[in-house]
């Protein structure tokens, strides 16, 4: 299974923010949309990314108030990203080594959306289920061996 395929079925909803944009207002739009991740773009090009895991540094930082800042002083300016043909154990791979729940899809310079850990999880038990599902068929319509003659 390839990342283009958990795209296809998730679909193409994508929030974005601008590095200036004020904390406060990115934060303000994770709760409404219920995501745990922005998608930081600047003149068209991926910057960064903005996750809970930023948001939470942020508010330790202020002592307990997300603060006046920007984007840009709490991203994580260096986003791992993935392309649609990274393999999905790759992809599970990754996010386990590097601590990432959120990934970027990329194709070339182009940003097609992006992935979270929740995605990965649940295209592999869909996957796994039908794997199990065709298993099982296979097995009830087992062919029948001929007795053999005495």
């Amino acid at each position: 299974m390839k990342v283009s395929e958990i795209l296809q079925v998730k679909g193409n909803i994508l929030y974005t923010v601008t590095p200036d944009t004020p904390l406060v207002e990115a934060v303000n739009t994770m709760s409404e949309k219920d995501i745990g991740s922005l998608v930081v773009m600047e003149y068209g090009d991926l910057v960064g990314m903005l996750t809970f895991r930023e948001v939470i540094k942020a508010v330790h930082a202020n002592g307990g108030s997300v603060g006046a800042g920007t984007v840009r002083k709490h991203m994580n300016d260096s986003p791992i990203t993935v392309t649609p043909d990274t393999e999905i154990n790759e992809v599970r791979r990754m996010m386990l080594e590097k601590h990432a729940r959120y990934l970027p899809v990329m194709n070339a310079k182009t940003l097609l959306g992006v992935i979270s850990f929740y995605d990965v999880a649940k295209a592999v038990l869909e996957a796994q289920s039908f794997e199990n599902r065709m298993l099982k068929a296979y097995i009830r319509d087992w062919p029948a061996e001929e007795q053999a003659e005495d």
